[in-house]
C-alpha cells in the first residue's frame, strides 16, 4: 500500500508533469473518445511517474567521496561538507524545475524560520541539482535567493548548492534512495518531493515527504541526527516523549513515554508537597518552643 505521505508527494509531481505537457499533448480535448481510449490516455499520463517515488535508506551512508561543484563553481567533494561535527538536511532538486523544487524549497525555508537552530551554525543545508546541464552560475542564484528569503548571518557558510556530472548524480540520488525520470516531450524532470536528515556522519537518519514540513519535527529531527551535541533540555524531553514514525515521515506521541513522565511529574510534585508541609510543620513547632 502506498504511503500517504508519498502519495501526496507523487500526486504533487503528477501535477507539474500535466502542467508541463501543456494543452497541446491532449489533442481531441472535448471530443468524444472511442472505448478504450480513455484508459490509453490516462496510462500515458501516468507513464512519466513510472519508478519515480523515495525509497528511505534509513542508517545509510552517502558516499563521501563523490565531487560535485558547489555555486562558485570549486570542485567539492562531498565529504568535505560534513566534517563529522553538524547535521545535515539534503534536499534532491534542479534549478530550473518550473514549480515544483521551488515549492519544496520554499517549504522547507518556511519550516527553517521558527526554529532557533541556526544554518552554519548548528547545522548545514546541502542542495543537489539532479538535472547534469545545470551550471554554478544557477547555484548561485538560488543561493543567493534563499539566503535573502532565510535571512540570519552566517548562513551562506553553510548553505551549499551543488551541481554535478551524472555519475556522481547517479551516485548520491540511488543512495538516498530518490527516484526520478526524464521527460524528454517537456525537458522537464518527474520526481517526488521530500527532504532529509542525515547525521554528522553522512548517515541517513530522516526523511521528511510532501511540500511542507513541520518545524518541530524538523527541529526534534536535528537534534537526534546530532546526538545531542544541539538543542536544550525541552528538546530532549521532547524525544523521549515523541518517536519519529519512518512510515508516516514524522515523529508521533509515545503513549508509554508520556504516562511514564506524567507518573515522574506526579511523584515529584507529591515530593515537594511532603517536603513543604514538613518544613511547615517544623517551623510551627519551633516558633511554639
Amino acid at each position: 500500500m502506498m504511503r500517504r505521505p508519498y502519495f501526496i508527494a507523487v500526486a504533487v509531481a503528477l501535477l507539474v508533469a500535466a502542467v508541463a505537457g501543456s494543452a497541446a499533448a491532449l489533442p481531441g480535448l472535448g471530443q468524444a473518445m472511442a472505448p478504450g481510449q480513455e484508459q490509453q490516455r490516462a496510462g500515458d499520463a501516468l507513464a512519466p511517474l513510472q519508478n519515480v517515488g523515495i525509497t528511505q535508506r534509513l542508517g545509510e551512508s552517502v558516499p563521501m567521496d563523490l565531487v560535485f561543484h558547489d555555486e562558485s563553481g570549486k570542485e567539492v567533494r562531498l565529504g568535505d561538507l560534513f566534517g563529522g561535527k553538524k547535521p545535515i538536511v539534503m534536499v534532491m532538486t534542479y534549478y530550473e524545475c518550473p514549480m515544483l523544487c521551488t515549492v519544496v524549497l520554499n517549504g522547507m525555508v518556511k519550516a527553517f524560520r521558527p526554529i532557533n537552530l541556526n544554518v552554519g551554525e548548528d547545522f548545514d543545508v546541502i542542495a543537489v541539482s539532479f538535472n547534469p546541464k545545470d551550471t554554478p552560475e544557477l547555484a548561485t542564484t538560488k543561493k543567493e535567493n534563499y539566503l535573502k528569503s532565510y535571512g540570519r548571518d552566517g548562513a551562506a557558510a553553510g548553505w551549499h548548492f551543488l551541481t554535478g556530472q551524472e555519475p556522481a548524480i547517479h551516485a548520491i540520488t540511488d543512495a538516498v534512495g530518490f527516484a526520478y525520470r526524464y521527460i524528454p516531450e517537456t525537458g522537464e524532470f518527474a520526481h517526488a518531493a521530500g527532504i532529509m536528515v542525515l547525521t554528522p556522519q553522512g548517515r541517513i537518519s530522516h526523511y521528511f515527504y510532501g511540500i511542507e514540513y513541520s518545524s518541530r519535527d524538523l527541529r526534534l529531527a536535528l537534534v537526534e541526527a546530532a546526538g545531542g551535541k544541539i538543542g536544550n533540555l525541552v528538546d530532549e524531553m521532547m524525544l523521549y516523549c515523541f518517536r519519529y514514525d519512518p512510515t508516516a515521515g514524522k515523529y508521533s506521541a509515545a503513549a508509554l513515554s508520556i504516562v511514564r513522565l506524567g507518573g515522574i511529574v506526579t511523584i515529584l510534585a507529591l515530593a515537594g508537597f511532603i517536603g513543604a508541609s514538613r518544613i511547615r510543620e517544623m517551623r510551627t513547632a519551633r516558633a511554639r518552643s
